[in-house]
């Protein structure tokens, strides 16, 4: 315990003896010099300036004694009351004088009437306030075990932020066999510790080898720092690779780009195999700050720009390059390379806008300015003097102001927005340096829109297929157009070109959205009436002035079915399809009971009717015939069969959603007596039947033959603006079908595809050409049936013409 505390009295009366000593000064060419230490508390007294420069102090503060510096934080101040300089903050040597040698800090003091200038040096003393430091705490050497006794392996030297007697004085190795230690000095004050093998190595004896590296610097007591070195030994790499030149140097100059090959090092193995190849890195001993401005090829040798390089950074470089084999136990050799960096031109020319036009419209003129530019170059000379040039491929160029170094941007040919909206303008700067430097500027032009394109519509003509019976107030076609201008030039409204004559008088009957082009029907069509129609719609900018263009619509309206079939006969005398029929008991299997007829307004599909039992008493009794809706007994009549028998016929069409009726047949089965003796009243009643039938069928013809007439007459005119049509047929076979379908006709018109169905055609038949409508004209056919009794053949001796149309 006593020890401890003569031991800490002796410290703090060695560091007060720093602190406070002031050393010997003296006073030549009327300077003064004072010595202290570093990290001396604030307040520390340096010297008395008044006393050994022989002033009165009583005058100091009379005549402003004071210390000129132009630091806003002096290190020093000089007390006007008695002239004693004192330390206003610590001073840390390493961080004012680096790792100079000498610290002087030089003081100029002013005296005013008269005015005199006294200068104090204060040599600042380093005292040892920090210990040595490896850059790595542990070192892996690996050596072979045939390495020869002298064999030298550089190691990392270590560093001491303190100078003079307080830096790395020593190094020491932990004591060992194998190994010594020598300390090469390179001059200037480095000193780079050096392992040297001093016995032969044997990895079977010993397969590695720990040692310690200890630095001291010179204080007293030293301050010290260790690094571990951990030693594998290996085999038998005994040669190391030579360089093939002594000394390496080059010139490089500044600037240049990364990637530069500086220059390439060779060096040679006299060994075999792995052990002759020889790869290059960097010494351990290189600065970091190198590493980021030079990379090694580590195959070729190749010492590359990696960073960038400054003339006014640094002029010279020393390069420590290792070239080692790749032996299990690698031997190295190193070798300097000096690199001189040489000056050059390194001052790029400067582009700034100064007045700038953002957009400018398509319809400028050429010569319009676009913006001012001013060039600069910091350079003087050659060097400084800048020419500016841009792509030639652009309506745009650049001519020369009356202003040096000023250019103004001007258009040279007409723009078009529509083929090209923005420009990416690189004006390139470049002096007359050797060799030259340039820069770019990229300045965007916006080439703004103006109202020269008019509306373009997707399709010209328009053609359109509305099926019959749509709703009123719905849209049932749609028009659309595009503009190339953009903003309101390019917002479109439409409306229909309404002229007030008397073809165009079915626009009254349509309405377009202006801002969709959706059409609108405000009543519905019928086919019956109205097949085609065609109007003009006009498509119209909102630029000022604005822009506009048509396009014709043509509209075809298509059957759909919408009549049910009406049943014909039979009919009893209250309208409704009913009728009684009564044949003898002892009729033979397909005799013809009746056979029901049936009419539907509709044409095509829409009008093919079929047949089909919906109720029947007996099945086994009767069948129907589908196509002519004929009723025959199935079989013969047993005693055992009901005398009367209900049979319901449903009357079909076939158009897409079906339409239909029901007829009823009463089957009432005589005695063949009682038959022939009610034959009289039936005849009687049978014709006045075929006289209602008969009337109902010449109003029929009559409508039919009417719109027949009709139709003709709109094919005529259609006919006169149209070419004529491409037509081929093919004909359906023949069915024995009375007032159904039994024929159709195909054609292409265009890219459109039609059929045309109807009646069974005669070689008389007839097509117009040239109709829109696509219509096909049969002529009168009678379709005869026979059924037994002459009666009823004369009633089904009916005179049809069928005018038919289907689109698909």
């Amino acid at each position: 315990m006593e020890q401890r505390k003569r031991d800490r009295r002796a410290t703090r009366g060695f560091l007060f003896g720093c602190v406070v000593a002031v050393l010997l000064w003296s006073v030549v060419s009327a300077q003064i010099r004072y010595s202290l230490s570093e990290e001396v508390n604030e307040g520390t007294v340096v010297g008395n300036i008044a006393k050994d420069l022989g002033i009165d102090k009583n005058t100091l503060k009379a005549r402003k004694y004071r210390i000129v510096s132009a630091s806003a934080d002096p290190l020093f101040h000089v007390n006007q009351n008695d002239g004693i300089l004192y330390v206003s903050r610590k001073i840390d040597r390493e961080e004012v004088c680096a790792q100079s040698s000498t610290c002087l800090i030089n003081l100029k003091t002013v005296l005013e009437n008269p005015l005199e200038v006294h200068y104090v040096e204060v040599e600042v003393m380093d005292i040892n306030d920090h210990p040595p430091g490896f850059p790595e705490d542990e070192k892996r050497l690996d050596i072979s075990e045939s390495v020869l006794p002298g064999a030298r392996f550089q190691l990392k030297p270590s560093r001491d932020p303190d100078s003079g007697s307080f830096s790395v004085q020593q190094y020491r190795l932990s004591p060992n066999d194998h190994f010594r230690l020598e300390v090469k000095d390179r001059g200037d004050g480095d000193r780079i510790p050096i392992l040297v093998v001093q016995k032969s190595l044997d990895r079977e004896a010993a397969g590695s080898h720990s040692l310690v590296l200890t630095a001291l610097d010179g204080g007293k007591p030293p301050k010290s720092g260790n690094m571990n070195i951990l030693i594998n030994v290996l085999d038998v790499n005994d040669n190391a690779p030579v360089f093939t030149e002594d000394a390496y140097s080059v010139m490089l100059h500044e600037n240049v780009p990364v990637g530069t090959t500086v220059i390439q090092v060779n060096a040679t193995d006299l060994d075999d195999g792995l052990n002759g190849e020889v790869i290059y890195s960097f010494s351990n001993s290189m600065n970091k700050n190198m590493l980021k401005l030079f990379d090694l090829h580590t195959l070729t040798g190749d010492l590359i720009v990696k960073g960038s390089i400054d003339y006014e950074d640094k002029d010279i470089y020393v390069v420590e390059i290792e070239a080692s084999d790749k032996g299990s136990v690698p031997l190295t050799t190193e070798k300097s390379v000096i690199i001189k960096i040489v000056d050059i031109n390194d001052n790029a020319p400067e582009i700034e806008v100064t007045s700038f036009s953002s957009s400018i419209p398509e319809d400028s003129r050429p010569g319009t300015t676009v913006a001012l530019i001013s060039v600069n170059d910091l350079d003087s000379g050659l060097n400084g003097k800048v020419i500016c040039s841009m792509d030639e491929n652009v309506p745009f160029m650049l001519t020369p102001s009356t202003k040096d170094k000023m250019y103004s941007l001007v258009t040279k040919s007409p723009l078009d927005r529509e083929k090209q909206s923005q420009y990416d303008l690189t004006v390139s700067a470049k002096d007359a340096g050797q060799p030259p430097l340039s820069s770019e500027k990229t300045i965007s032009v916006v080439v703004s829109d103006v109202n020269d394109n008019s509306p373009e519509f997707t399709l010209s003509p328009y053609t359109f297929y509305v099926t019959e019976g749509n709703d009123p107030g719905v849209s049932v076609l749609s028009v659309k157009a595009s503009d190339r201008d953009e903003n309101d030039n390019a917002l479109i409204s439409y409306h229909i070109l309404r002229d007030g004559s008397k073809d165009n008088k079915i626009t009254s009957f349509l309405n377009i959205n202006s801002d969709s082009g959706e059409i609108l029907a405000l009543k519905s069509f019928d086919f019956e009436t109205l097949k085609t129609f065609q109007f003009q719609v006009v498509a119209t900018d909102g630029g000022t002035p604005s822009l506009s263009s048509n396009v014709t619509v043509n509209v075809f309206i298509l059957d759909q079915n919408d009549n049910a079939p009406v049943i014909l006969y039979p009919v009893s005398s209250n309208g409704s399809a009913e009728g009684v029929e009564e044949i003898p008991r002892n009729v033979n299997a397909g005799h013809l009971v009746t056979k029901v007829r049936a009419y539907d307004a509709d044409i095509g599909y829409n009008g093919w009717l079929l047949f089909s039992l919906q109720e029947v008493t007996d099945h086994s009794l009767f069948g129907l015939d589908r196509y002519t809706g004929q009723i025959r007994t199935l079989r013969s009549f047993t005693e055992t069969d009901e005398a009367e028998h209900k049979v319901v016929i449903l009357v079909k069409d076939n158009g897409n959603v079906s339409l239909s009726a029901t007829a009823t047949v009463i089957v009432r089965v005589v005695e063949p007596k009682e038959a022939f003796a009610a034959s009289d009243v039936e005849s009687s009643a049978k014709d006045e039947e075929e006289n209602n039938v008969t009337l109902y069928l010449m109003i029929t013809l009559g409508s039919v033959s009417l719109l027949f007439v009709i139709s003709i007459i709109v094919l005529i005119a259609m006919q006169c603006s149209k070419s004529t049509t491409e037509y081929t047929s093919k004909y359906l076979q023949e069915t024995n079908y009375d007032g159904t379908l039994c024929h159709s006709i195909q054609y292409r018109s265009g890219d459109k595809r039609y059929m045309l169905v109807g009646p069974r055609m005669s070689i008389g038949s007839t097509i117009v050409p040239g109709s829109n409508a696509n219509t096909l004209v049969l002529p009168d056919r009678r379709c005869n049936s026979e059924e037994g009794n002459g009666s009823e053949t004369q009633l089904r001796k009916t005179t049809r013409s069928s005018v038919v149309h289907l689109f698909y």
